[in-house]
């Protein structure tokens, strides 16, 4: 009891002075993005872009494999429970296809409280603002879809919620600020009180590289606390969003097309004529496209982020792709692929033999062709 009440003086005291909330949309808009053209694009309308690159960590120890394009677009208002406030909107493009549309809503000044009830009204407001969502990435459309390879409309999206502190009114440790405040409610958006498990795990994912800053992480949100600024955990955790994103596109599109491939080949083996080999060869190579372009892709995917040296941001990278399911969705990738690819060379290999079956018929038809010529020859 002391220690709760301790806890809640401590937030009804502690006072963030700067800070954000930043909230994340992710889209899949095109098999890919022409960056180079949508620099040009960008120029052309005399708008400012930049490639993104990790803010403080040495490329040599932790860099993007291609660098993102980022713009800024206009501000817009969000009506939360009681007032509306201004965010920014910023956009990035990634090579394989995907669009980050990120509202950053600025916090200053702010007791904790009202900072972790700020955090959870933004999380209601933009979970319900389809049409705000949607309204931005008809403009990044507008402004670039000349660079998008092959558009497409997809319903597969990811979101994700985050609250950064940069400094409190007085200085804090990791240690003394998990003592001092609750980050459950900000975490879970939840009001009434967790049990101890769900509470466990629920700040599992705890992660410090001086003792004065803390990154927490769940599902669906993050609390940061990085007093010098730095965005380098929130660009890696965009990063595995983005992966994740690509991933379950990828996943489902394979889940359309397996049905529609074992319906195809079956169609195939049922009306056996003179052009089945062509029939066979013709949907191989169909096949082989479809294994050829996702693998393309996925392994961009997977080379989104190269790490190399910085073994505390590699470990929030771990930690965000085991927590997304990152890699269960991948390996399902994987299996799919590999039963396109087994379906591929089955009817690579039935096709040859209807080739070597007609190429003998035909073999056989001339021989007899000659035997009867012979025979009616005068």
């Amino acid at each position: 009891m002391a220690d709760s009440a301790a806890i809640n003086m401590s937030q009804s005291t502690l006072t963030v002075t700067t800070g954000a909330i930043v909230a994340l949309r992710l889209f899949d808009v095109a098999y890919a993005i022409d960056l180079a053209r949508a620099e040009a694009l960008l120029a052309e309308q005399a708008r400012t872009s930049r490639r993104v690159r990790l803010s403080t960590t040495p490329p040599k120890a932790m860099a993007f494999g291609v660098p993102p394009v980022g713009l800024e677009l206009e501000a817009i208002s969000l009506a939360l429970d009681d007032c509306a406030v201004s965010a920014t909107v910023g956009v990035r493009l990634y090579d394989f296809g995907a669009v980050t549309i990120a509202l950053r809503i600025a916090v200053t000044d702010t007791a904790w409280s009202s900072f972790a009830h700020l955090v959870n009204a933004v999380d209601r407001c933009v979970a319900s603002a389809d049409d705000i969502w949607g309204r931005l990435l008809r403009q990044v459309r507008g402004l670039l879809g000349a660079a998008f390879e092959r558009p497409e409309e997809s319903s597969v999206q990811e979101d994700y919620l985050v609250g950064v502190v940069h400094a409190f009114d007085h200085p804090m440790t990791a240690t003394s600020l998990q003592d001092s405040v609750d980050l459950v409610p900000l975490l879970s958006g939840e009001q009434r009180p967790l049990s101890d498990g769900a509470r466990h795990d629920l700040l599992r994912q705890r992660f410090s590289y001086y003792t004065d800053d803390l990154v927490v992480l769940t599902w669906d949100r993050a609390f940061i606390y990085e007093p010098r600024g730095d965005s380098d955990v929130l660009d890696v955790l965009e990063v595995a969003n983005a992966q994740l994103l690509e991933m379950r596109y990828y996943d489902e599109l394979l889940d359309d097309e397996l049905p529609r491939m074992y319906d195809l080949v079956a169609k195939a083996r049922r009306t056996r004529t003179l052009l089945t080999s062509k029939r066979f060869a013709d949907l191989a190579r169909r096949l082989h496209t479809l294994v050829a372009e996702v693998t393309e892709l996925t392994e961009r995917v997977d080379n989104a982020l190269q790490v190399t040296e910085d073994v505390y941001l590699a470990r929030i990278y771990a930690s965000a792709l085991d927590l997304f399911k990152v890699p269960a969705v991948n390996a399902a990738v994987d299996r799919k692929l590999a039963i396109i690819r087994d379906t591929y060379s089955a009817l690579y290999d039935e096709s040859s033999a209807s080739r070597t079956e007609l190429m003998e018929f035909l073999i056989l038809i001339l021989i007899m062709a000659e035997i009867v010529i012979a025979l009616v020859r005068p």
